[in-house]
C-alpha cells in the first residue's frame, strides 16, 4: 500500500469544512425544563449544512473528515471495509478522543457478500469487580460524576482485539499499513477542530489528570485553540508497537502495566482493573439479528446492544398502533405520529430497562431475544397506544415468560460514541458504533509506558452498568455489575438488506440511549419516508425514555407542542447532539449522509 502525503490526505475541501463550522459554533441553549433525562454524551457546536454525497462504487461515513479520508485511501489502496474501519478508528483515536479510542470498546456488523457477522468488542468487567462497585457506605449510589471520573469506572478495552479478529478474517491489506495514517497525523499534528475546541472548553474533570491537561491545555488552563497544530507523540509509539506487535501491545506489556497504574493508582476513584484483565480479554462474534419490516430485513447488534431489539419493537408496534396520518408535516414529524412514536417508545424502553443484558450471564425473555419482536407481543404492546399518553409505561411479559426475575434498572446516564459506515467496491459493507462512553471517558489518559506527551484516555464503560444492583424487595438487576461481564450499550450499528438480499443500508449514530431514536428517525426517513439519507438524518430528532417527551430544541413549531401537551405529553425541549452517518444504495451507486450537528463527511468514488 503507498500511502499518500498528509498535504494529499489533508484534502482543501476538508480544511474548508473545518473552516465553515468554526464559523457556526454557538453555545447550546439551555434546558426549557428540568425533568430527568438523560444526558446528551457530548454538548453542540454548531450546525453546519452537508450535501449528502452520491458516489458509484464505495464509500466511508465518518464523525472527522480526516477519519473519513483515511479510509477513503485505504479502499483507494485496494483494501477491504474492514481494512478501511481499521485506518478510520485509529484516526478518530487521535483526532475525536472526547468520543472513542483505542482505550475504548466497539460493536462491528459486517457483511462480507456472503455472511453477516456480529463482532462484539465491548469492554469487560475487571475480575475484582463487585456488584457493589458504585455503592457508598450507606448503600446509595454515587453521583455519577463522581463515580465516571477515576479508575473506578474503566473497563477492559476491546476495540483494538476486537478490529485484529475481525481483519484476520476479513482484511487484505496488511495491518501494519493501516496504522500509517494515523501515526503522521500523531506525529506531524493535526489541527484541532471546532468540535473538539468546544467540548474541552465545556470540561472540567479532564483537567485534572496531569497528562491529559497537558496535551489538552495551554499553562493557563485554555484548551488549545481551534486550527492549532497538535502532536500526540506518545499515541503515536503506541500505534507504532499495535501496527507491528498486534493488540498485544495494548493487552500485555508497558502498555498494558501503564493502564493498570494509572487505574489503580487514581488519586481519588481507584479502580480494580489488572494486567490479567487485559490479558484475558477475548472478543466474541455473535449471531446479528435480523428482523422483517415492511419490505426489508433490518439486522442489528444482539445483547449485550440494546440498540436493535428496542428500535425494532418501536418500528414493529408503530406498525400495529393506530394510523397516525401523515407523519411528516413540512420539515417536521407531525403530532399525530410524534404521539404515536412516543408511546411505542415508552413501551419499548420499559422492557429495554427490564430484561435486556449481557446474554452470557442474563438469560433471554422466553428463551430467544427475538420473543421481544414477536408479532404478536407486539400487537398486544401496541394495542396500549390510546389517544392520550401513558407518561411511564410497565414493562410486558413476551411469549415464555410467566414473571419478571428482575427489577427495572433505575434511569441513569449513558453517553459516548462515534459511528463509522462503509462499503466497499466488492459489496462488503458494515457499520461500526465505537466508544468510549463519557465525553473524554473516565478522564484518565495513558501515554502507554512511553514517558511522552498525549498518549490515549481510558473509557468509563463501567457505568453503563446499573449502579444500583437490586430494587428494594432484593430483585436483582439484570443489567448489575458482575465479574467479566459487558455493560448493556444502545449502540446500534444498522445493516438493511433488501427482497433479493442486497444490502441497502448501513446506518447508526452516538447519542447514548438516544443512539435508538437517531437510528430509528434514520430508517423511517429513508425506508418509510422516501427521505435520501442526508435529508432523513437532518429531520428534527425526537423520542422517549419511558418519562417526558423529548423534542430537539429550536426544530418544532410551538402548534405540535402545543398539540403533544394537548395528549398529555410532558414535553421537554433540550439538545438532542446526534451525530448520524448512512450510506445509502441507488440505482447509480450510493449515496452518503452525515449529520449536520457534527463534523461528519462522506468520502468515496
Amino acid at each position: 500500500m503507498t500511502l499518500p502525503s498528509r498535504t494529499t490526505l489533508i484534502s482543501r475541501s476538508v480544511l474548508l469544512a473545518a473552516m465553515l463550522l468554526a464559523a457556526c459554533v454557538s453555545p447550546p441553549p439551555a434546558r426549557l425544563l428540568d425533568d430527568p433525562l438523560p444526558a446528551m454524551p457530548e454538548g453542540a457546536s454548531g450546525v453546519m449544512a452537508k450535501p449528502g454525497w452520491a458516489v458509484r462504487r464505495q464509500a466511508v461515513a465518518a464523525a472527522n473528515p480526516l477519519a473519513t479520508e483515511a479510509g477513503y485511501r485505504v479502499l483507494q489502496a485496494g483494501g477491504t471495509a474492514v481494512d478501511a474501519a481499521v485506518a478510520v478508528q485509529m484516526v478518530l483515536t487521535l483526532v475525536e478522543p472526547q468520543s472513542s479510542g483505542i482505550g475504548g470498546g466497539a460493536f462491528l456488523l459486517h457483511w462480507d457478500g456472503r455472511a453477516l457477522a456480529a463482532w462484539d468488542g465491548r469492554e469487560t468487567a475487571p475480575a475484582a469487580a463487585t456488584d457493589r462497585l458504585f455503592l457508598q457506605a450507606d448503600g446509595r449510589p454515587l453521583p455519577m460524576a463522581q463515580a465516571v471520573v477515576g479508575g473506578r469506572s474503566v473497563g477492559v478495552p476491546g476495540a483494538v482485539r476486537m478490529l485484529e479478529a475481525a481483519h484476520r478474517r476479513h482484511g487484505r491489506l496488511p495491518w501494519v499499513d493501516l496504522f500509517a495514517p494515523a501515526i503522521r497525523l500523531a506525529e506531524e499534528g493535526f489541527l484541532v477542530s471546532p468540535r473538539l475546541h468546544t467540548q474541552l472548553a465545556a470540561e472540567s474533570a479532564l483537567k485534572r489528570d496531569a497528562q491529559a491537561a497537558a496535551y489538552f491545555y495551554r499553562p493557563d488552563g485554555t484548551p488549545q485553540p481551534v486550527g492549532t497544530r497538535l502532536k500526540n507523540p506518545a499515541l503515536a509509539a503506541v500505534l507504532r508497537q499495535i501496527a507491528a506487535r498486534g493488540s498485544a501491545t495494548l493487552h500485555e506489556g508497558p502498555v498494558a502495566a501503564d493502564i493498570v497504574r494509572r487505574v489503580r493508582g487514581h488519586a481519588t476513584n481507584p479502580g480494580a482493573l489488572a494486567e490479567a484483565d487485559l490479558a484475558g480479554y477475548t472478543p466474541k462474534e455473535r449471531e446479528a439479528i435480523c428482523t422483517p419490516w415492511r419490505r426489508y430485513r433490518v439486522c442489528g447488534f444482539p445483547p449485550p446492544s440494546s440498540g436493535h431489539l428496542t428500535i425494532l419493537q418501536i418500528l414493529g408496534m408503530l406498525e400495529h398502533a393506530p394510523p397516525a396520518g401523515q407523519p411528516l408535516d413540512g420539515a417536521e414529524p407531525a403530532p399525530a405520529f410524534l404521539h404515536a412514536y412516543a408511546e411505542a417508545a415508552r413501551l419499548a424502553f420499559a422492557d429495554r430497562n427490564l430484561y435486556i443484558a449481557d446474554p452470557d450471564f442474563v438469560p433471554a425473555p422466553g428463551g430467544r431475544w427475538t420473543s421481544l419482536l414477536d408479532d404478536g407481543y407486539l400487537r398486544r404492546r401496541a394495542a396500549l397506544i390510546g389517544p392520550r399518553s401513558l407518561g411511564t409505561a410497565s414493562p410486558g411479559m413476551p411469549p415464555g415468560v410467566e414473571h419478571a426475575a428482575w427489577a427495572t434498572m433505575p434511569d441513569q446516564p449513558e453517553t459516548g460514541t462515534s459511528h463509522i459506515s462503509i462499503v466497499d467496491a466488492e459489496g462488503r459493507a458494515l457499520a461500526m458504533t465505537t466508544t468510549i462512553e463519557a465525553v473524554f471517558g473516565s478522564r484518565v489518559m495513558s501515554d502507554g509506558g512511553t514517558g511522552l506527551p498525549g498518549g490515549f484516555l481510558l473509557n468509563n464503560e463501567l457505568t453503563d452498568f446499573s449502579m444500583q444492583p437490586a430494587d428494594a424487595q432484593g430483585r436483582p438487576v439484570a443489567n448489575r455489575v458482575q465479574p467479566g461481564k459487558r455493560p448493556r450499550s444502545s449502540m446500534s450499528p444498522t445493516l438493511v438488506f433488501d427482497e433479493s438480499g442486497r444490502v441497502v443500508m448501513s446506518a447508526g449514530s452516538p447519542g447514548g440511549a438516544a443512539i435508538i431514536h437517531f437510528t430509528a428517525k434514520t430508517l423511517l426517513g429513508t425506508l418509510a419516508w422516501g427521505l435520501d439519507a442526508q435529508r432523513a438524518i437532518d429531520l428534527p430528532n425526537f423520542g422517549s425514555y419511558n418519562g417526558p417527551t423529548v423534542l430537539e430544541a429550536g426544530r418544532f413549531r410551538p402548534q405540535t407542542v402545543d398539540a403533544l401537551k394537548a395528549m398529555g405529553h410532558t414535553v421537554v425541549q433540550t439538545e438532542l447532539t446526534s451525530g448520524l452517518q448512512a450510506i445509502q444504495r441507488t440505482p447509480g451507486g450510493w449515496f452518503g449522509g452525515a449529520d449536520p450537528r457534527r463534523e461528519g463527511v462522506v468520502r468515496g468514488d
